[in-house]
């Protein structure tokens, strides 16, 4: 019979754990929840793949055995604001230029496509989506890239790219395997969260190439940031919205429609019906991901 107390984020969690994380408590009363959660990873050698430890994983982690009742952690050293409230603050920049661009693909001219995360842009990139796109902004958490496209030092386009959802049946069907059997090559997988043409730029095309132009680069962006690359990209369409044109023009591929619960229902709400749109990143994606 297994003892197993629960899976998390694809560790599983035995007595033997909780007895570990029992006394490590017990043996530095002073620690904080953070500090803990340091020496844990260092002990279970839980590391993302570009080495750096999982530490926000593991406090998530002992504070669900906290607050069932397995482990007892320190009280919390100081009271923190509520992280939905936080991950929506943008830093305030002046207005941009909003005159309207209508032009072809190659009359736009030249495009520059930074990556904005942790530079001056990240916050020009925050206030385009709270004010422009029909989700707003939030902080993405884990692996993440932002891209800014200007044209004529004039913003255009903002793209978000994300760690993937853990649990999609459409992709287990792609993939050929469930979920268990590839979930430790998760990372190998990138969502398309935010992907903004900017309202007043009506430039026909624009939106499948930056889509190709991106796809061309990001693996190579992912490793030089997190030290591996990419082999799959992931996009939900919202079908009340938007016909996914631009990912077709760039030859996605149409995976089907999600049952509309969204990937962390719990209750069973409706909600909007997705298509999933994938860009597999060679040939050999499947190998990659099913690789031990």
């Amino acid at each position: 019979m297994s003892d197993v107390l629960l899976s998390f984020r694809g560790r599983e969690i035995r007595a033997a754990e909780v007895e570990f994380l029992r006394r490590l408590i017990a043996e530095n009363p002073g620690l904080s929840r953070y500090r803990l959660s340091v020496r844990v990873c260092a002990a279970w050698n839980w590391v993302q793949p570009n080495g750096h430890p999982r530490d926000m994983v593991c406090r998530s982690l002992m504070l669900r055995l906290h607050r069932a009742g397995h482990i007892q952690l320190p009280e919390p050293k100081r009271k923190l604001a509520n992280n939905a409230i936080l991950h929506r603050r943008v830093r305030e920049v002046p207005a941009v230029d909003q005159t309207p661009i209508t032009s072809s693909l190659a009359a736009l001219g030249a495009l520059e496509i930074q990556l904005v995360r942790r530079t001056e842009g990240e916050a020009l990139f925050g206030q385009l989506l709270k004010q422009h796109h029909y989700l707003g902004y939030s902080r993405p958490v884990g692996e993440h890239l932002k891209y800014l496209v200007l044209a004529g030092g004039r913003p255009v386009a903002c793209l978000g790219w994300s760690s993937a959802p853990l649990k999609l049946k459409l992709r287990d069907e792609l993939v050929g395997a469930p979920m268990a059997a590839y979930r430790h090559n998760l990372h190998l997988i990138v969502y398309n969260s935010r992907y903004l043409i900017l309202p007043w730029v009506q430039v026909p095309h624009l939106a499948s190439h930056l889509l190709a132009r991106i796809a061309r680069r990001i693996s190579a962006d992912w490793q030089e940031l997190y030290h591996h690359p990419v082999q799959l990209l992931e996009s939900f369409v919202d079908t009340e919205r938007f016909k996914g044109t631009c990912y077709r023009a760039a030859n996605w591929k149409l995976l089907g429609r999600s049952e509309g619960r969204g990937t962390k229902s719990k209750t069973g709400a409706q909600t909007s019906i997705k298509e999933l749109w994938v860009y597999p990143l060679g040939k050999g994606f499947r190998q990659k991901l099913l690789a031990p």
